[in-house]
């Protein structure tokens, strides 16, 4: 990046080049990369979206030069202790997106010449580029460590249930916001949930961690699983505008003999018991979370039959491009058999995603309370 920054200093015989990148809501430009300008970076300098000149420059997507820098024309008094008396911004777009800004300042007066501005915005492109590619692989990089912090262990260890659990990331964009977690709670009940939160990437991930938490803290108020997610159900509509994710959220009692469950658009568990065919749970799903806030949620009652077997999973096991869904789950439902949760997982593994490289990101949790004797 300095290097760059270096040359296009050198092309445009300019005093200042500095590089604003959009923050994640597209409100602000915050000040990462400068050359005549550390400061602004080491300040932490940002600028709103269509005020002053480089909000100007975002706004409108459009070159903007100044031959006069001063407090009417700029809103960060950097540039005018900095003694910058000329400048010239572009947006940095790629792919149709805006990144950012880039900004050329000289220290004298002067007006920047067609060739010149053409000079800058195509300097632009080639920094947007290099950009999107280090924001890419940091996201992969930040998601990756996230999901792997955010999923608990391998190995669940819950007296009187078998837990077995897998998660692939999926090869089209990298990991998000699939997710499960088994915990229990004060009241001796036990929390299952499994999720996936819309999109990919660290914007998934960072909303699936935040979802995963929350239901954390409700599961500690209430035993009821449609309260639960009623209460995220707020919680997502109020501090997470535009997020959608699905859940399974299950309270199995004390004693283990009976499970509660609500499920919001997720797909239902499938269920095996010994010497039976799988089949899907019959179980009425309610709308996922952040759709429409203040939607009925229901709970249902199901036995913890010793011996079967429940396997909740994410959809990205079963949608394929080239198959129905309907086929998928049939296939699934073959897969599974009762038996213990960790063969269970291997069989649904090897049946669905085989030697292929998952699409989507996978998410599956097997649970059964294992036959006594």
């Amino acid at each position: 990046m300095q290097a760059q920054l270096g040359d296009i200093r050198d092309a445009l015989r300019v005093d200042t080049v500095t590089v604003l990148l959009l923050d994640p809501y597209g409100r602000e430009l915050v000040a990462t990369a400068s050359l005549g300008l550390e400061e602004e970076v080491a300040q932490g300098v940002r600028l709103p979206v269509g005020k002053g000149f480089a909000g100007r420059v975002a706004g409108t997507r459009a070159p903007v030069q100044l031959t006069k820098v001063d407090a009417k024309s700029v809103l960060n008094p950097l540039l005018i202790n900095r003694g910058i008396r000329s400048i010239l911004g572009v947006p940095m777009i790629y792919a149709g997106q805006l990144l950012g800004v880039l900004h050329v300042g000289s220290l004298r007066p002067r007006r920047f010449t067609a060739g010149e501005i053409r000079l800058l915005q195509a300097s632009a492109e080639g920094v947007a580029r290099a950009i999107r590619t280090q924001l890419a692989q940091l996201d992969r990089a930040t998601t990756v460590a996230l999901q792997r912090s955010l999923l608990p262990a391998r190995h669940i260890d819950m007296a009187g249930l078998e837990v077995a659990t897998r998660y692939v990331p999926g090869a089209r964009e990298g990991v998000g916001g699939d997710w499960y977690d088994v915990f229990s709670l004060p009241s001796g009940h036990v929390g299952v949930v499994i999720g996936d939160v819309a999109g990919h990437g660290l914007r998934a991930a960072v909303v699936m961690g935040r979802i995963r938490s929350a239901l954390r803290a409700y599961a500690l108020e209430s035993d009821d699983p449609a309260d639960v997610l009623s209460r995220l159900d707020r919680k997502v509509g109020v501090f997470e505008p535009g997020a959608m994710a699905t859940a399974v959220y299950a309270v199995i009692q004390p004693g283990l003999a009976t499970m509660r469950l609500s499920v919001a658009g997720h797909p239902p568990p499938i269920v095996a018991e010994p010497g039976q065919p799988a089949r899907v749970m019959e179980v009425r799903p309610d709308l996922p979370l952040g759709v429409r806030m203040g939607s009925p949620r229901r709970s249902s009652d199901v036995p913890l039959v010793p011996g079967e077997i429940m396997l909740f999973y994410t959809d990205g096991l079963i949608e394929r491009r080239t198959q129905p869904l309907s086929h998928s789950v049939s296939r699934l439902r073959t897969a599974v058999s009762a038996g213990p949760a960790e063969a269970v997982c291997a069989a649904v593994m090897a049946a669905m995603i085989g030697d292929e490289q998952a699409v989507d990101d996978v998410a599956v949790l097997a649970l059964s309370r294992p036959q006594s004797g």
